[in-house]
C-alpha cells in the first residue's frame, strides 16, 4: 500500500501478484476506494452471498469458461492477546463484500483460476482478461531486466515511470535496428551499440572542451 498513490478521478485497477493473499490488504484497498484484482488460493475460506450469473448467460469467454461469478464475504485473522501476553488470531468475517470469479482455461490442461476483486461493474470476462494481461506485463518487465539490464526503477511517480519506459523502448528499438543493419547477434549488437554510444558521448564532451577526439581515441 505504501507505493499505491491515488490520483483524483483515476480509474486504475491494480492487478496483484498471487503472493498477496492478505484479506486485510484487500479490505484496506476497498476502504481506500482502490480497485484490485488478484488470484486467490482455491482453498480460501469464504461465505457465499449471491451469484452474479444470470439465466441464459453465455459462459464461454473465448480462451476460458466461466464457472462461478459470485459475491462473497471473506474471513481474516484478528490478533488477540491472552492474559500471558501471547498473541493468537481469531477468525472473523470481513464486513465488506468481495467478488469471486472462477474461470477454467481451455488450455493449460483445464486449469482453474480463482480471482478475487472489489470491482463489481466490469464483466467477468473483463476481469479474467485483466488478470491475463498481467502476464504480458511480466514478460515485458522480464525483457527490460534480462535483455536491457534495467536493474531497478529510478522513480516511482507516474511521470518518472513513463520517461524511463519510453527511453528503454527507444533504446531497444535502436539496438534492434543496429542488429539488423550490422547482421549480428542480439548480445553482440547490444554490447557494441553500448560501446559506440559511450565513445560518441566521450567524443562530444572532448569537442565541447575544445579537444581533438581523434587524439583521444588514437590507438
Amino acid at each position: 500500500m505504501a507505493h499505491v498513490k491515488k490520483e483524483p478521478g483515476h480509474q486504475n485497477i491494480y492487478v496483484l501478484d498471487r503472493g498477496l493473499q492478505s484479506t486485510r490488504t484487500m479490505k484496506t484497498f476497498s476502504e481506500s476506494e482502490l480497485n484490485f484484482i488478484c488470484r486467490s488460493k482455491e482453498n480460501r475460506k469464504f461465505e457465499w452471498v449471491e451469484s452474479l450469473i444470470t439465466e441464459g448467460q453465455n459462459m464461454d469467454m473465448g480462451g476460458s469458461i466461466l464457472l462461478r461469478d459470485s459475491i462473497v464475504r471473506l474471513y481474516t485473522g484478528m490478533p488477540i492477546a491472552n492474559k500471558r501476553g501471547n498473541k493468537h488470531y481469531r477468525e472473523v468475517q470481513v464486513d465488506r463484500p468481495f467478488r469471486l470469479v472462477v474461470v477454467k482455461s481451455k488450455s493449460d490442461d483445464g486449469k482453474e483460476y480463482w480471482l478475487l476483486t472489489n470491482e463489481f461493474d466490469l464483466s467477468a470476462k473483463d476481469i479474467a482478461q485483466a488478470y491475463r494481461r498481467r502476464w504480458d506485463m511480466e514478460v515485458f518487465f522480464r525483457f527490460l531486466k534480462q535483455e536491457l539490464n534495467v536493474s531497478h526503477l529510478v522513480s516511482l511517480n507516474k511521470n518518472g515511470l513513463q520517461v524511463m519506459l519510453y527511453m528503454t523502448l527507444i533504446t531497444s528499438m535502436l539496438v534492434l535496428i543496429y542488429k539488423k543493419g550490422n547482421k549480428q547477434g542480439y548480445k553482440t549488437s547490444k554490447r557494441r551499440f553500448a560501446m559506440e554510444v559511450r565513445d560518441l558521448a566521450i567524443a562530444l564532451i572532448v569537442v565541447q572542451c575544445g579537444g581533438d577526439p581523434g587524439l583521444f581515441f588514437k590507438t
